[in-house]
């Protein structure tokens, strides 16, 4: 009669001890989320040049290139990669264009608005789903914020994305996509909160420029 007595309240206990992992697991996504919500979402605007590295599996350079950027929000970007390796990547909220001059070649689609698909979505859209479209690990130092997203679609188009502030304002991302390759985005002279020309968010085709619509 005691041990049936004792079995429901063990059992209620284990279950609960075996839980509390979980638990804090759950509570630090949550806490993670919210704070790189909070932290890109504070920048309404953003303009900044950048250097980029990509990387192979083995950690031999694959290629080098500078540009600037320039993020409103929502989901409004320009990322103009500079020469010899020119290319212009535009988003006006609706659609993207992408522009080689090399290749006189500009590809027009809609935006796809999954964080996972659109990096820059991170820095520019909207947050407010990061905890759905991510699992995020979160460092923080006295002056650093460090976070680790890990996308929970199977098609996204990185494996991880590292995301580094410093005083709150966005430092370097790194993403890993799944062939090994390793890309380092350092931002610099970050700017915030400050006007922006919203004609550059729209893209006027040249003549005699192949346009591809996808």
């Amino acid at each position: 009669m005691l041990k049936s007595l004792l079995r429901g309240p063990v059992l209620l206990l284990c279950a609960w001890l075996l839980a509390l992992p979980a638990l804090a697991d759950d509570a630090e996504q949550k806490n993670a989320a919210k704070r790189l919500n909070e932290l890109l979402s504070a920048a309404n605007t953003m303009s900044a040049t950048f250097s980029q590295m990509t990387l192979s599996s083995n950690g031999s350079s694959l290629q080098e290139t500078t540009g600037q950027v320039t993020l409103q929000r929502p989901g409004m970007f320009r990322w103009h990669t500079d020469a010899p390796l020119e290319q212009v990547l535009i988003s006006n909220g609706e659609k993207i264009w992408l522009y080689d001059p090399d290749l006189e070649q500009v590809t027009i689609q809609k935006l796809d608005q999954r964080l996972t698909h659109t990096p820059a979505l991170l820095l520019s859209g909207d947050v407010s789903t990061l905890a759905e479209n991510f699992s995020i690990n979160w460092k923080e130092g006295s002056a650093v914020d460090d976070f680790v997203l890990s996308p929970k679609a199977s098609d996204s188009m990185f494996e991880t994305l590292r995301l580094s502030f410093r005083n709150g304002v966005i430092n370097d991302m790194q993403l890993n996509d799944p062939i090994g390759q390793r890309t380092n985005i350092l931002f610099q002279g970050v700017k915030l909160n400050e006007p922006v020309d919203a004609s550059q968010f729209n893209f006027q085709v040249p003549d005699g420029v192949d346009v591809i619509s996808e």
